[in-house]
């Protein structure tokens, strides 16, 4: 939703960069093209005016012009400001002191409710919790089965005593539920209220009439992000009638400018609470602005990123699979990759994984052209596969090459660049492992040390120079020699269509964030 916005804030700023110092003119030019790029992204006028006084304000406060790097102040002054009218820090939901706490959730037809409303109860389940959704939309045809059917892929229970399509009262029904819920003890419910097409007396009086009735801890206001400043305009005006403690984006994962999303928060004075991010149950996010600000400059989401594999993956299969690959013990196999694999395609598109580390904006055409549907041939090429065959590729000779071929209905040459790239990856990855274990010296229990479990390393009788620095990585350490063209196949083995030039000038441009660049270098 946000590439275009990103494509021109990074062109903005790069005009700023190998500058050693800034004038007033730079200044105003900048703001320039960041105003044009907030405007064309559907971002609320007045919110536009504010940004840009602000960062104005501050830019000079910090006085650019005796800045070490000026340019990165001002990236840093964007990105505070950004946070700040995404909602600044993030909210999370409130639970009663006595369950069950009530949710409600209000807002337009086609916003998504009924959808986010299974994706909520989703999210609270894993949490640990017992939610229990209520049919309170009796309006909108078919609203009541829809509910249950999205109840049911949640794995939730849902409370629909009326069949809807216009037959039923919802205050009742909201009421009713909180009876039901603490008879089967569910802590959490989640009431999913009438839209409308528009914002009319009747949706107004019958949202402020559940409200009254079940007096929720948390009433969430849903808005499709695809409709730009109109859900703005919604959100205010329900605002201003029936009030409510937070916003849930929906569509998020859209390719409409992503206005509503930088303005709503703003405007209502309402925290965004949640984003909706696909059409999977579990495309659902909380929403950290920080974060949300860090992938619209193009500085990635990494800690988003690390929760999602946190998920998805079994930590003890994990290790394993990651010591084996570093030459700790054994030798990763196929079978090994296969479940490494299998375990990141349940986080998502490998694009958009790949589109939450720093710099991928540069990278984007690149990205969107990889195909998850390669993935599957390579997981059809493995399946065809003996249990012995993918321990050990060396026993695939031409006459077990071409049944595996004909098993995975691909040509044998496919078969023959999966085990060539994969062995190469292997190897490469094991040249780094060596070299990360081996400056690591002296710790029991690991391969390449030089030295049994619990006993001191011998003492070389040579020191460290003054001032010298040990490289922070681990492929210099071992003077392993990793070439873009090496790093490129190792890359096209997992789909991704890298070529040795791509990588080369991937290498140069990437620079990891300064703490971790410490900590290696102090390794």
């Amino acid at each position: 939703m946000f590439d275009t916005l990103q494509d021109r804030l990074s062109k903005a700023f790069r005009t700023l960069r190998g500058k050693g110092r800034l004038s007033d003119a730079d200044i105003e030019a900048t703001l320039g093209e960041i105003r044009v790029a907030l405007l064309e992204a559907d971002v609320n006028l007045d919110v536009v005016k504010s940004f840009i006084d602000k960062v104005r304000a501050k830019a000079h406060e910090v006085e650019l012009s005796k800045a070490i790097n000026p340019a990165q102040q001002i990236v840093k002054i964007v990105h505070e400001q950004l946070v700040e009218i995404l909602g600044g820090q993030t909210r999370n939901l409130q639970f009663a002191k006595t369950p069950p706490t009530i949710i409600m959730l209000a807002g337009l037809q086609g916003a998504g409710k009924t959808t986010l409303a299974g994706k909520l109860a989703h999210w609270l389940r894993e949490q640990g919790n017992s939610p229990l959704l209520v049919a309170a939309d009796l309006q909108r045809p078919n609203a009541v089965t829809q509910l249950q059917v999205v109840g049911q892929q949640a794995q939730v229970a849902v409370f629909a005593p009326e069949p809807g399509n216009g037959v039923g009262n919802p205050v009742k029904v909201a009421r009713k539920s909180l009876d039901i819920a603490k008879k089967h003890l569910h802590d959490v419910v989640i009431v999913d209220t009438a839209g409308r097409l528009g914002v009319d007396e009747q949706m107004l009086k019958q949202a402020a009439d559940i409200r009254k009735a079940i007096s929720p801890d948390e009433t969430l206001f849903v808005v499709d992000a695809m409709i730009g400043q109109d859900a703005v305009t919604t959100a205010k005006s329900f605002a201003d009638k029936v009030g409510f403690d937070g916003v849930v984006l929906t569509k998020l994962d859209g390719d409409a400018r992503g206005g509503a999303a930088l303005s709503v928060a703003t405007v209502t004075g309402a925290p965004i609470m949640f984003a909706s991010v696909g059409e999977k149950l579990a495309d659902f996010e909380v929403f950290h602005p920080d974060r949300m600000a860090g992938r619209i400059l193009d500085m990635g989401d990494v800690l988003t990123l690390i929760e999602q594999a946190e998920r998805h993956f079994d930590q003890e299969q994990a290790a394993e699979a990651a010591s084996k690959l570093l030459g700790g013990r054994g030798e990763f196999t196929l079978q090994d990759f296969l479940t490494q694999m299998q375990a990141v395609r349940r986080m998502g598109p490998i694009g958009k994984l790949m589109g939450m580390l720093p710099g991928a904006g540069a990278m984007a055409d690149q990205l969107s052209a990889i195909d998850d549907k390669s993935i599957n041939r390579i997981e059809a090429i493995i399946y065809s596969m003996t249990p012995a065959e993918r321990a050990d590729v060396g026993i695939l000779n031409g006459s077990r090459r071409a049944r595996i071929a004909k098993g995975a209905g691909v040509e044998v040459s496919e078969v023959n660049g999966l085990v060539t790239r994969f062995t190469e990856a292997r190897k490469m990855m094991q040249q780094l492992g060596s070299g990360m274990l081996g400056g690591m010296g002296g710790m029991p229990g690991m391969p390449s040390m030089g030295g049994a479990p619990g006993r001191k390393p011998k003492p070389t009788g040579k020191r460290k120079k003054s001032g010298s620095k040990v490289s922070g990585n681990p492929a210099k350490r071992a003077g392993a020699v990793v070439t873009p063209a090496a790093i490129a196949d190792a890359a096209s083995a997992f789909g991704l269509p890298a070529t040795a030039e791509e990588m080369e000038q991937a290498m140069k441009d990437f620079q990891l964030p300064p703490e971790i660049a410490r900590m290696l270098d102090n390794q």
